[in-house]
């Protein structure tokens, strides 16, 4: 761009007096007044800030099109600037004529003009043929004229009367400059030439106007043309129009009533049939000053000027500019801001129809201002600015169909958990809730939607399709996770209880009886199992799989379940051995009295603990049978039984084995030598009971065989003879024993000895070492007792003596008979 010196605004109305003197004041706030502004300087400079500034104070940015440029060309001192102050009521500096005639206006100086519709700029051009510039320098005079033929409507040419049909007079020198810089604009723009002739004569004007139009007219056909231009005429460049004025300084007050005649027909000048009512290629105002500083860039630098090149270059500046602007506004705009803050954190509203009513302002605003630009650049500043309004907006749309994706979302498992809380199947209910809150989505992201935008919500849906599957999904699992379980449980306490209770009673019949329950809870849980998934809506090989699934847990169960009782049958062994051992058919606990087969009940309970023993041996799931129980048999109770018989038959050891035949590994619950060693230590841990009971026996024996032989009783009797008949002789003697008699027949009741010396004389004797001072001293106290109660009775009852003495009678012999009762229930 041009670098030009900046200078002042000259901003003032014209305030003249009798003399044509003018002064200025600020009046920026006047419609009446007038602004100008140097906007050319003599060297060349453009005031592109005077410009803006002179835009502003008169608001040309408002105007669109509605707008005229009008110049004035001419030789120097011909009064052009007092035309122009009194035609337009602007405020151009005059030539003082007492001061003498020279160069008043340098450059190009801009004015605006007061009462005048539409809106009218005057440029007020320098003075052609001026003494000033030389003779030779005509450099200025042609790029002003070029300047003013770019950018004027309607070019006033200032010319003087007397000079009208002369040859080599100064009106022939503008003209053919005027035409020949007008071959340099490669499209014409129709302007208006006003050949405003000055001091008129008496020659009438009708007279003058053919003359003037001839010598224009040769003018035109002299000037070199480009070969296109050869044949154009002069009105596809130009409209020419001839006015005469008569002289201001001899008839001031006609020239003034001329003046104001002429003034009327500016007036709507550019309405069809005004004055430029034909114009082409206008710039819109707000692109006026851009347009204006580039021409005379191009000017200056003396290059051909492509006016619908120029024209497409300023729309596409000024409407890029206009599109900044917009979108800088756009940006904070309060009502954008607080939408953008708004859905940050929230779903908001009516916010498609919100936003796409501020972009629809905005690209309206856009299209107000740029309408008078070059069409295609309009449209595709116009689409620029729209991409960017929609790209700047987009981070806050996707926020939007975030949160309505979330809040679909939620109210999808909301609806959907309502919904199977009611009992529907799982598949029907994701089905229904799933194409409501999609198609409540749908309707949501219409309503956040952008009229401007066609954007595509199908990754948005997708992605919230995916989340709703995922949910569902879940939730599916859980449902058939917990329905599982629910039926594993059943199963397990239909199962675990019956099984433990029917391994602790091994028999013959508990592996089938296991497997009769196993397959009838089985069947009763895969019904109803079956039932439920039919809700769900399953391919059969999936719920194959589970039922299949559900079958396996059912026989891990029992597997399990047995596994288990497997790792406790010593201790099941052993309490059946002992059960079996100590308790009789009625299950009352046995007495060894000696009468008892304890080898007999001792191989009975061994046995019952060898058939619990082969019942644990293995899992038999399957009806096959195998040959475990008689195995173990034959290894375990009949080869004791046979002695050395077996040891001649038998050529190796059955248990000495890692499986059993006809059975699987995984189905072995007890290895054939792992039985071996069980029954080693259960022999060894069960032999002492044996030996208790066989130890009880005896001891019994020997209680009933108290008496000596008769071979001692009769040589007592001989030997005792002399003693008895001693004891005949003396009573008292006889008294003395039998009180010593009762004293240890109470003491042997009272220490129940008999029962003591059951498990042989040892104990016995230990125990009654014990108890003996304990017994003694518990006789003598009951004997103290016996005998204050006897005294107290004698003195209320003598009667009664005879009484106590046959209870007393009676209480020995109750515990003389005490222990032969007790030795019989033990």
């Amino acid at each position: 761009m041009l670098q030009h010196t900046p200078m002042p605004l000259e901003m003032h109305v014209p305030k003249r007096d009798k003399g044509g003197s003018e002064c200025s004041h600020p009046c920026l706030e006047k419609s009446d007044t007038c602004c100008s502004t140097q906007l050319i300087d003599g060297d060349g400079n453009f005031n592109a800030d005077g410009l803006d500034s002179f835009m502003k104070a008169v608001k040309l940015k408002d105007c669109g099109l509605s707008y005229t440029v009008v110049s004035i060309m001419g030789p120097q001192s011909s009064g052009k600037s007092t035309l122009l102050n009194h035609l337009f009521h602007t405020n151009f500096r005059e030539m003082d004529a007492f001061k003498g005639r020279s160069q008043t206006t340098k450059g190009i100086w801009m004015a605006n003009c007061v009462g005048i519709e539409p809106c009218t700029l005057v440029m007020d051009l320098e003075g052609t043929d001026g003494r000033e510039r030389g003779e030779d320098d005509t450099a200025f005079e042609k790029q002003s004229a070029l300047f003013a033929l770019a950018v004027s409507d309607i070019v006033l040419i200032n010319m003087w009367c007397h000079d009208i049909g002369r040859e080599q007079a100064a009106n022939k020198p503008l003209l053919k400059t005027v035409f020949q810089v007008m071959m340099r604009l490669f499209s014409p723009r129709k302007t208006t030439l006003m050949f405003v002739i000055r001091d008129k004569t008496r020659t009438p004007l009708e007279n003058l106007e053919p003359v003037l139009r001839e010598d224009i007219q040769r003018i035109w056909d002299a000037v070199p043309r480009p070969q296109a231009l050869t044949e154009t005429p002069l009105s596809e460049f130009f409209n020419v129009e001839v006015v005469a004025l008569s002289s201001f300084e001899e008839k001031e007050e006609q020239f003034k009533d001329q003046v104001a005649n002429l003034r009327q027909r500016f007036y709507h000048s550019i309405a069809p049939g005004g004055l430029a009512g034909d114009r082409r290629g206008v710039v819109p105002a707000s692109g006026f000053a851009f347009s204006s500083e580039q021409i005379w860039k191009i000017i200056k630098e003396n290059k051909d000027l492509d006016l619908p090149a120029h024209k497409v270059m300023v729309a596409t500046v000024r409407c890029e500019e206009i599109g900044n602007e917009k979108f800088g506004n756009f940006i904070v705009n309060k009502e954008w801001c607080e939408i953008e803050e708004s859905v940050k954190s929230s779903p908001l509203p009516g916010f498609g129809q919100k936003l796409s009513s501020i972009l629809d302002t905005c690209l309206s605003e856009y299209d107000d201002e740029a309408r008078y630009f070059d069409e295609g650049v309009r449209f595709s500043k116009l689409k620029q600015l729209e991409e960017k309004l929609l790209q700047l907006i987009h981070p806050a749309y996707e926020s939007m169909l975030g949160h309505l994706r979330s809040g679909t979302l939620e109210r999808f498992k909301e609806v959907f958990q309502d919904v199977l809380n009611k009992g529907k199947g799982l598949a029907l209910a994701a089905r229904e809730c799933t194409e409501s809150s999609m198609s409540h989505f749908d309707e949501r992201c219409r309503d956040a939607s952008i009229t401007q935008a066609n954007w595509d919500i199908s990754k948005m849906r997708d992605k919230l399709q995916r989340d709703i599957d995922a949910h569902i999904e879940s939730v599916r699992s859980s449902k058939l996770s917990e329905l599982t379980s629910l039926y594993e449980t059943k199963l397990n306490e239909a199962l675990a209880g019956p099984v433990d209770a029917l391994l602790d009673e091994a028999g013959d019949d508990t592996w089938p009886t296991i497997r009769n329950l196993l397959r009838r809870e089985t069947d009763a849980a895969v019904s109803g199992y079956s039932a439920s998934l039919s809700g769900y809506e399953m391919d059969e090989e999936d719920k194959e799989k589970m039922i299949l699934k559900l079958k396996d847990y059912a026989r891990g169960v029992v597997e399990g379940k047995a596994r288990e009782e497997a790792g406790r049958v010593l201790i099941r062994m052993k309490e059946r051995f002992t059960t079996l051992f100590s308790h009789d058919h009625d299950s009352i606990p046995r007495v060894w009295t000696g009468k008892e087969d304890v080898r007999a009940i001792t191989k009975t309970a061994r046995s019952s603990s060898l058939k619990l023993l082969s019942v644990m041996a293995a899992i038999r799931m399957d009806d096959e049978a195998d040959d475990i129980e008689k195995t173990l048999s034959l290894a375990l109770v009949e080869s004791r039984a046979g002695g050395s018989t077996n040891k001649n038959t038998t050529s190796a050891d059955p248990l000495a084995l890692s499986s059993w035949d006809k059975v699987p590994a995984d189905k072995t619950l007890i290895t054939p030598v792992q039985c071996k060693s069980l029954w080693r230590q259960f022999r060894a841990e069960t032999e002492y009971t044996v030996t208790q009971a066989i130890s009880a026996q005896e001891a019994t024996k020997r209680n009933k065989n108290w008496l000596p032989p008769p071979w001692a009783i009769v040589a007592l009797m001989i030997l005792g003879f002399n003693e008895f008949m001693t004891l005949l002789r003396n009573p008292l003697y006889l008294g003395v024993i039998f009180v010593g008699y009762l004293l240890v027949k109470a003491l042997w009741v009272q220490m129940d000895v008999s029962n003591q010396f059951r498990h042989g004389a040892l104990p016995g004797i230990l125990s009654l070492s014990t108890k003996f001072i304990p017994a003694v001293t518990d006789l003598l106290r009951k004997l103290a007792e016996q005998g204050q109660k006897s005294t107290t009775g004698a003195q209320k009852n003598p009667q009664s003596s005879s009484d106590s003495s046959s209870v007393t009678s009676t209480e020995n012999q109750n515990q003389h008979s005490s222990p032969s009762t007790h030795d019989k229930i033990m």
